[in-house]
Protein backbone atom coordinates (compact mmCIF):
# COMPACT_ATOMS: atom_id res chain seq x y z
CA UNK A 1 0.00 0.00 0.00
CA UNK A 2 1.60 3.17 -1.12
CA UNK A 3 2.48 5.93 1.78
CA UNK A 4 1.63 9.56 1.79
CA UNK A 5 4.45 11.39 2.41
CA UNK A 6 5.55 14.55 2.13
CA UNK A 7 9.67 15.02 1.86
CA UNK A 8 11.63 17.73 3.59
CA UNK A 9 13.96 20.01 2.18
CA UNK A 10 16.66 18.21 3.40
CA UNK A 11 15.74 14.64 1.51
CA UNK A 12 15.63 16.59 -1.73
CA UNK A 13 19.31 18.03 -1.38
CA UNK A 14 20.19 14.36 -0.05
CA UNK A 15 18.75 13.37 -3.52
CA UNK A 16 20.33 16.11 -5.36
CA UNK A 17 23.48 15.26 -4.35
CA UNK A 18 23.04 11.58 -4.77
CA UNK A 19 22.84 10.21 -1.37
CA UNK A 20 19.84 9.58 -1.66
CA UNK A 21 17.63 7.65 -4.26
CA UNK A 22 14.51 9.48 -4.34
CA UNK A 23 13.05 6.18 -6.87
CA UNK A 24 12.91 3.69 -3.65
CA UNK A 25 9.54 5.84 -2.96
CA UNK A 26 8.33 4.91 -6.56
CA UNK A 27 5.02 3.44 -4.90
CA UNK A 28 4.36 6.39 -2.72
CA UNK A 29 2.18 9.27 -2.95
CA UNK A 30 4.88 11.94 -2.86
CA UNK A 31 4.48 15.70 -1.92
CA UNK A 32 6.72 18.93 -0.92
CA UNK A 33 4.99 21.76 0.53
CA UNK A 34 5.74 25.18 -1.36
CA UNK A 35 8.07 26.59 1.27
CA UNK A 36 10.57 23.70 0.39
CA UNK A 37 10.80 24.77 -3.27
CA UNK A 38 11.45 28.40 -1.66
CA UNK A 39 14.32 26.83 0.33
CA UNK A 40 15.77 24.68 -2.47
CA UNK A 41 15.46 27.58 -4.63
CA UNK A 42 17.56 29.53 -2.35
CA UNK A 43 20.08 26.70 -2.63
CA UNK A 44 20.40 27.27 -6.48
CA UNK A 45 20.29 31.26 -6.00
CA UNK A 46 23.53 30.55 -3.75
CA UNK A 47 25.34 27.92 -5.90
CA UNK A 48 29.03 28.43 -6.28
CA UNK A 49 29.29 27.91 -9.99
CA UNK A 50 26.62 28.82 -12.49
CA UNK A 51 27.10 24.62 -13.61
CA UNK A 52 26.20 23.63 -9.99
CA UNK A 53 23.26 26.52 -9.81
CA UNK A 54 21.94 25.03 -13.51
CA UNK A 55 21.96 21.16 -11.98
CA UNK A 56 20.12 22.29 -9.22
CA UNK A 57 17.35 24.29 -11.50
CA UNK A 58 17.31 20.85 -13.26
CA UNK A 59 16.55 18.31 -10.25
CA UNK A 60 13.83 21.30 -8.67
CA UNK A 61 12.21 21.21 -12.13
CA UNK A 62 11.96 16.88 -12.40
CA UNK A 63 10.72 17.45 -8.47
CA UNK A 64 7.90 19.38 -8.57
CA UNK A 65 7.12 17.98 -12.44
CA UNK A 66 6.29 14.71 -10.66
CA UNK A 67 5.82 15.49 -7.00
CA UNK A 68 2.74 17.86 -6.09
CA UNK A 69 3.13 20.51 -4.52
CA UNK A 70 1.06 22.19 -2.21
CA UNK A 71 -0.07 25.49 -1.38
CA UNK A 72 0.04 27.16 1.76
CA UNK A 73 -3.66 27.49 2.37
CA UNK A 74 -6.00 28.89 5.60
CA UNK A 75 -6.18 25.43 6.07
CA UNK A 76 -2.19 24.76 6.64
CA UNK A 77 -2.69 28.53 8.55
CA UNK A 78 -4.78 27.22 10.97
CA UNK A 79 -2.47 23.93 11.40
CA UNK A 80 0.37 25.79 11.45
CA UNK A 81 -0.77 28.39 14.38
CA UNK A 82 -1.72 25.04 15.72
CA UNK A 83 1.72 23.61 16.10
CA UNK A 84 3.72 27.34 16.49
CA UNK A 85 1.35 27.73 19.86
CA UNK A 86 2.20 24.31 20.93
CA UNK A 87 5.44 24.50 21.06
CA UNK A 88 5.42 27.94 22.41
CA UNK A 89 4.16 26.87 25.32
CA UNK A 90 6.58 23.52 25.70
CA UNK A 91 9.24 26.12 25.61
CA UNK A 92 10.34 24.14 22.38
CA UNK A 93 11.28 26.43 19.22
CA UNK A 94 11.46 25.18 16.31
CA UNK A 95 12.30 26.31 12.50
CA UNK A 96 9.41 28.28 10.97
CA UNK A 97 9.86 26.16 7.66
CA UNK A 98 9.33 22.98 9.17
CA UNK A 99 5.88 23.85 10.84
CA UNK A 100 4.88 24.78 7.96
CA UNK A 101 5.80 21.07 6.14
CA UNK A 102 4.54 19.51 9.94
CA UNK A 103 1.19 21.93 9.06
CA UNK A 104 1.05 20.31 5.82
CA UNK A 105 1.79 16.84 6.80
CA UNK A 106 -1.29 17.14 9.41
CA UNK A 107 -3.58 18.84 7.04
CA UNK A 108 -3.08 16.60 4.52
CA UNK A 109 -2.23 13.41 6.25
CA UNK A 110 0.89 12.48 5.45
CA UNK A 111 3.60 11.34 6.92
CA UNK A 112 7.04 13.80 6.83
CA UNK A 113 10.29 12.11 5.66
CA UNK A 114 12.77 13.79 6.76
CA UNK A 115 16.90 12.95 7.61
CA UNK A 116 17.27 16.07 10.11
CA UNK A 117 16.46 13.90 13.58
CA UNK A 118 17.25 18.34 14.48
CA UNK A 119 13.68 19.16 13.67
CA UNK A 120 11.96 16.34 15.95
CA UNK A 121 8.69 16.46 13.72
CA UNK A 122 7.61 13.41 15.41
CA UNK A 123 7.52 15.32 18.57
CA UNK A 124 4.47 17.34 17.39
CA UNK A 125 0.93 16.52 17.55
CA UNK A 126 -0.68 14.68 15.04
CA UNK A 127 2.81 14.38 12.90
CA UNK A 128 4.08 11.13 11.81
CA UNK A 129 7.43 11.42 10.73
CA UNK A 130 9.91 8.79 8.78
CA UNK A 131 13.81 8.59 8.03
CA UNK A 132 14.70 6.74 4.82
Amino acid sequence: MARRLILDTNTLIAYERRRFDIAALDDDDLAIAAVTVAEFRTGIELADTPERAADRARVLAAVTATISVLDYTEATAAEHGRLLAHVRRAGTPRGAHDLIVAAHAVEDSRAVLSLDARARFGDLPGVLALTP
